[in-house]
């Protein structure tokens, strides 16, 4: 008897990068503790003010649960949590009463409905998506889902750990010759910890006005930078600054990052253009309604000062900046050669081994060996590691060469006193990894 098939797209489906060493690592039964950097599943508290409202859920005078029905919210979501995203904007310095927000399941959902938005019919490749490799993994992953395009320019991971943006001949020749729909841009970035300034910002809007295209600042890691430098954000440029911007401009908003709030699955598409929120929201009633519990949580920082919101940013630069210092000084210390990118912005940082591997070496195997057979002792605990491997982080084309093959993320999430001993993790599985091949 003929079983039905899965569809060719299931067929063709891997995990993500950010979630395959977990997959894998949760098939083994011996008594290994996994330290996950793989994905930015941060483990730190939410804000207290969300605490408070977690902890009044159905028992607080005036929670919205107490009787015990959770009912659909407004598609766009509730007045209060709208309000909470225009505030946390707001308190950047930058305008936000005239944003519309739209709240959905996560920053991730936001991606998917902009994609949806930006690019041209599905299937036919035209307007595609245009990113700076090395990006965020999930927007090629929603491309293919939806059946959008994606190009790319590469940018470059110095041997000092600098990241380069591509030159703006380049990425303007690659707009001509694919004519892209969107330009994405993570201004602290996503997967490289590469903090992308004013400057840089404005000369990228500059092309997206030239060539009528919808600028996409995802802007899920704002506030946490590490250098002196001042902030950046797609809600900082203005018509003043580069004429025409205003009315295409896009960011992807999200709990989870610098709210500490990952499982509650909430985010927001911010956009300064009518008619694109509108459709939005019309495309997104299919989704009937985002989190309504998670929404009750998250509205608290509608109601917290501006003062308060920045010592709560402060505060977790303050407990990043050193995890980053500590981390890369050590990996250069015990495998010299070896290239671990600047600690700049968001939580991630990545580590290139191109210098002192053999050749050969495949990100992804070596992903896959530490969470199926890793085992380090340390003060007679055993131990692995999960991380990320950056070659599914660029949208290569067939044929063409993918730095992520030597390359990894770190994402900075467990508790400190597992980070600091990622490095010594990394160093001892990476040479019994190469010894073996």
């Amino acid at each position: 008897m003929q079983k039905p098939e899965v569809s060719k797209h299931f067929k063709s489906r891997q995990p993500s990068s950010i979630r395959m060493a977990q997959i894998e690592f949760l098939k083994r039964d011996d008594k290994v503790e996994a330290v996950n950097t793989a994905i930015g599943n941060v483990t730190l508290p939410m804000h207290p003010a969300m605490i408070q409202r977690m902890h009044n859920l159905c028992s607080g005078k005036e929670s919205y649960f107490r009787s015990g029905v959770v009912g659909y919210t407004p598609s766009s979501g509730t007045v209060e949590t709208m309000d909470a995203f225009r505030n946390i904007i707001a308190s950047s310095g930058l305008k936000s009463d005239n944003l519309s927000v739209m709240v959905t399941d996560g920053g991730s959902q936001a991606m998917e409905i902009a994609l949806v938005g930006v690019c041209g019919e599905a299937g036919t490749g035209k307007k595609p998506l245009l990113m700076i490799d090395a990006a965020y993994t999930n927007y090629i992953a929603f491309a293919e889902r939806i059946g959008r395009k994606t190009v790319s320019v590469t940018r470059k991971l110095l041997d000092n750990g600098k990241f380069t943006l591509p030159d703006l001949p380049d990425l303007e020749r690659v707009i001509q010759e694919y004519q892209p729909g969107a330009l994405v841009v993570i201004p602290y970035d996503n997967p490289t910890g590469h903090f992308c300034n004013m400057d840089s910002m404005i000369e990228l809007a500059k092309l997206c006005v030239k060539y009528n295209m919808w600028m996409i600042s995802d802007e899920a890691y704002r506030e946490l930078l590490y250098i002196n430098e001042a902030k950046s954000s797609i809600w900082a440029l203005n018509d003043s600054l580069v004429q025409g911007i205003e009315g295409r401009r896009i960011s992807i908003e999200t709990a989870s990052k610098v709210w500490n709030a990952c499982g509650l699955r909430i985010g927001a598409l911010v956009t300064d253009n009518k008619e694109f929120y509108d459709k939005a929201l019309a495309e997104y009633t299919t989704n009937l309604c985002a989190n309504a519990i998670g929404q009750y949580i998250f509205g608290a920082i509608a109601h917290e000062s501006h003062e308060d919101l920045n010592k709560w940013y402060q505060q977790l630069r303050d407990y990043y900046k050193p995890l980053f210092s500590e981390v890369r000084k050590v990996l250069i210390e015990l495998l010299p050669g070896v290239i671990v990118s600047s600690p700049e912005a968001s939580l991630y940082s990545v580590v290139d081994v191109r210098n002192i591997a053999k050749k050969g070496f495949n990100s992804t195997e070596f992903s896959l060996y530490c969470a199926q057979k890793g085992n380090v002792e340390i003060e007679g605990k055993h131990y692995t590691l999960l991380i990320a491997p950056m070659s599914g982080f660029y949208d290569v084309k067939k044929g063409e060469e993918n730095p992520g093959m030597t390359q990894l993320r770190i994402a900075y999430v467990p508790k400190p006193e597992k980070i600091m001993i990622v490095p010594y993790l990394f160093d001892k599985l990476f040479k019994e990894f190469e010894s073996k091949r």
